[in-house]
């Protein structure tokens, strides 16, 4: 009967095909990471000896066969009914009181009062392999307390293996029914109820891309999280910046966390129950920095040890304060996945947003809306259909698989929907808060998880082209290839395409829709006139103790993203370009920006860095850049001074710039300048004195040049980059830069646009060039088209 359990302290890794694959990792973890301060709570599981003698003691082998032939496989139409079937005969069976006992004593033998509050997991025998997480496929009970409650509780894991969703999953995946067997693992509980728990992958799990580690958060224990029933916190942190003692936390995101599931104390009811989270805890982060950086240590501690991205569940002990890792397994969506190989997904045309959440995938899906509230709703699913719900559980798995996308008011992207609907390749947008509000049965919609970490839901059905590209086939030219960026919610996915970096930041995107703040609105507080305006301040930046600090975390979040993304390849962050006109947008802006007839030539760029209009809003843009790259440790980092007009200009700003800690030269930084004016070109040796590199604004040069003001729907056909008197110009850059030797690329969409661009660049001896992320594939396939007709011409001319 020793085969029959087996303690914690008994088990590793090679015994998953005696207590599953959930036990056998428990078992690892608690014996062999130890050392690196990994904890686990202690426990015991039985095996799947004691599963099959339970069945022979009961005779169930052979029903339970029956059973399960009689399953229609086609459209399981009596799936509800044959799951119950099984389900009835597990819990009809009785344990022998060998059994019983030994299952009693391991439990007695959990603490030193012989009643251990404990979780009682279900973990199958084929569970946790690539390819198959049976994530939520079986039972899971909390706060198990007694010998009863603790063997009714083993028997209910046992019919778990027969619940309708485990019964399709298994016949999805191609495992045999009579091969699984079904381990119990009995563990003691963590008081998370008191605390908080989430989940984590040493992945980023809608991209693949292997160097953050996300954790999510909730108040309470974690079946919320799970479940979809709440939005979570979220924590991004980079590893290479974890390794070398660096802050490493490059994102958080605070969730509503508005459930908290804790214990139940009515000895009669469920053994736990959710209750509304004080306000005052909805606003708060459930970790400290301190305990992210240590969770994701013990992330990336188990990865290494198991020597593949990872999947795990980790709970804090409220009374104790203590955390625990509680589940791990493989990481399923992105094992083996050939990461060359991109299905790009592009909207055609713009459409009306009706609700926005995390996206899960990147595919586009036009389809009808199916509003739902149980699975026992469904009638006639098809790939049509996009079902709009609160929360997926579980009990949805089933039906998953037969529809076009799923969306959801809840959940958040490491909850139960997001990890079946990855899994099976299924579109979700998960979290929207209003879907059930908004949208209607019937309705057609466009499903849009395409642009980023935000998923969209379109009105109607909105165009779009599917193209599928692999990377692997694609050669980078001598001349660096790099990407024009702005939105940090796509540099994950980007960092894949072939690139040599990022050679334009913009940080207007962040700073519009992340900041959203004027930043001498923060400094100034006091000073704006509006009322509303103020109102919308005070609501945004309440949780930092000085409203400056909003500034400096929010830009910072966005710019260090997109700099980890690439890392360790260069990313050059341009500092703020906004016009008057475009700052006044900013909450907060119009009492600080004055009012100019043609704000394209006036107050922006370099001029505004050492202005008393500016100045302290540009200390704020310099704190967050050196908190990336100081900080953080994001060294690749490299900053850009745009509309520079003279030299003094520049060399004002460069002093402004150490006055606020970014020295150039210091601890490797580089500051670049654009060349867009005139007066950078002519005086482009003296500028290279100043400046580490250079960069052609190619459509701001041109304006110049020509003199047409480039947002003038009168002179737009006159605008040209290939007029001869612009390329006289960039061509005069380059030849001064190559004098000098000075790193020089271009931003611009021409050298995409124009295979002859791309010649004359590549001919002149740029250094670089930056495309826009849809542009970067035939911008390359330009220039790897110029830098073969040089070599055969230079062939021609040697023969």
């Amino acid at each position: 009967m020793d085969d029959y359990i087996k303690p914690f302290k008994a088990i590793h890794i090679d015994d998953l095909p005696k207590v599953g694959g959930k036990n056998a990792s428990l078992g690892e973890m608690y014996n062999e990471l130890i050392e690196e301060g990994v904890r686990v709570p202690n426990g015991f599981a039985t095996t799947s000896d004691a599963f099959w003698d339970f069945l022979d003691k009961n005779q169930l082998r052979k029903p339970l066969e029956d059973v399960l032939a009689s399953l229609d496989t086609n459209t399981y139409v009596n799936l509800n009914e044959i799951g119950k079937k099984a389900r009835d005969l597990i819990l009809g069976g009785t344990f022998s009181d060998e059994f019983s006992q030994k299952i009693v004593e391991a439990y007695q033998n959990l603490d030193k009062s012989g009643s251990a509050t404990v979780a009682v997991r279900s973990s199958a025998t084929a569970e946790d392999l690539p390819g198959a997480s049976f994530a939520g496929q079986h039972d899971t009970f909390l706060n198990i307390k007694g010998e009863k409650q603790v063997l009714e509780a083993v028997k209910k894991c046992f019919a778990s293996l027969y619940t309708d969703r485990a019964i399709k999953y298994r016949n999805d995946k191609g495992f045999k029914h009579a091969d699984v067997a079904l381990s119990v693992g009995v563990q003691q509980m963590v008081r998370a109820d008191k605390g908080c728990s989430g989940v984590g992958f040493t992945i980023e799990p809608e991209s693949g891309f292997e160097n953050v580690i996300l954790l999510s958060g909730v108040w309470g224990l974690g079946e919320n999280i799970v479940q979809g029933n709440v939005n979570p916190d979220e924590f991004y942190v980079f590893k290479p910046t974890l390794k070398t003692g660096h802050f490493p936390i490059i994102q958080k995101k605070k969730g509503d966390k508005r459930l908290t599931m804790i214990y139940n104390t009515d000895q009669h009811g469920e053994p736990t129950l959710n209750i509304k989270t004080p306000a005052s805890k909805q606003v708060q982060f459930v970790l400290s920095d301190n305990e992210i950086v240590q969770l994701a240590q013990w992330a990336m501690a188990i990865e290494k040890h198991y020597q593949k991205p990872m999947d795990i569940e980790w709970a804090k002990d409220g009374l104790s304060g203590e955390l625990f890792i509680i589940q791990a397994r493989p990481e399923t969506v992105h094992q083996g996945r050939d990461m060359n190989i991109y299905i790009e997904y592009k909207l055609l045309e713009k459409g009306t947003i009706l609700t926005s959440g995390n996206a899960v995938g990147s595919k586009i899906k036009v389809g009808t809306v199916l509003q739902l509230k149980s699975p026992k709703e469904a009638k006639d699913l098809t790939s049509e259909h996009l079902i709009v719900t609160d929360t997926i559980t579980p009990d949805w798995d089933p039906l998953l698989k037969q529809v076009g996308g799923i969306i959801t008011n809840k959940g958040g992207r490491t909850s139960h929907a997001a990890i079946v609907a990855r899994e099976l390749g299924v579109p979700a947008i998960v979290g929207c808060g209003n879907a059930t509000d908004v949208l209607s049965n019937g309705q057609n919609v466009t499903l849009s998880c395409a642009q980023g970490k935000t998923g969209h839901i379109y009105n109607g059905a909105l165009k779009f082209e599917e193209t599928k590209v692999d990377f692997s086939n694609i050669l980078l030219p001598d001349t660096e290839v790099k990407m024009i960026l702005s939105d940090p919610e796509s540099a994950f996915q980007l960092s894949f395409y072939p690139n040599n970096g990022v050679g334009l930041l913009r940080m207007e995107f962040i700073i519009t829709h992340s900041v959203k703040i004027h930043p001498m609105a923060l400094v100034n507080f006091d000073s704006i006139k509006n009322e509303g305006a103020k109102k919308e301040i005070e609501m945004l930046t309440k949780d930092y103790p000085k409203r400056t600090d909003y500034f400096i975390d929010q830009l910072s979040q966005g710019i260090a993203t997109i700099a980890a993304s690439f890392y360790p390849k260069e990313v050059i962050v341009r500092l703020s370009d906004f016009k008057t006109n475009e700052y006044a947008n900013l909450i907060g802006g119009k009492d600080f920006e004055p009012k100019e007839e043609n704000p394209m030539l006036g107050f922006r760029g370099a001029s505004r860095y050492y202005s008393d209009r500016y100045r302290d809003g540009f200390a704020l843009e310099c704190a967050a850049i050196k908190r990336v790259r100081d900080t953080m440790g994001l060294t690749n980092l490299k900053v850009m001074v745009p509309f520079c007009r003279t030299l003094l200009e520049g060399k004002k700003v460069l002093l402004i710039m150490e006055e606020n800690g970014l020295k150039r030269g210091e601890n490797g930084l580089e500051i670049y300048t654009m060349v867009e004016i005139p007066s950078n070109v002519i005086l482009a040796e003296e500028f290279a004195q100043i400046f580490d590199g250079f960069s052609i604004g190619s459509n701001d040069l041109t304006q110049l040049t020509l003199g047409i003001d480039r947002d003038s729907e009168i002179m737009g056909g006159l605008f040209d980059e290939n007029d001869p008197a612009a390329k006289k110009m960039i061509s005069m850059a380059i030849s001064s830069a190559k004098k000098t030797e000075t790193k020089i690329g271009l931003c611009g969409q021409a050298p995409s646009d124009f295979p002859e661009f791309a010649a004359f660049l590549v001919d002149l001896g740029i250094n670089s060039i930056s495309f826009n992320p849809d542009a970067l594939l035939k911008g390359i396939k330009n220039i790897n088209k110029a830098e073969k007709r040089m070599v055969d011409r230079k062939s021609t001319f040697l023969a």
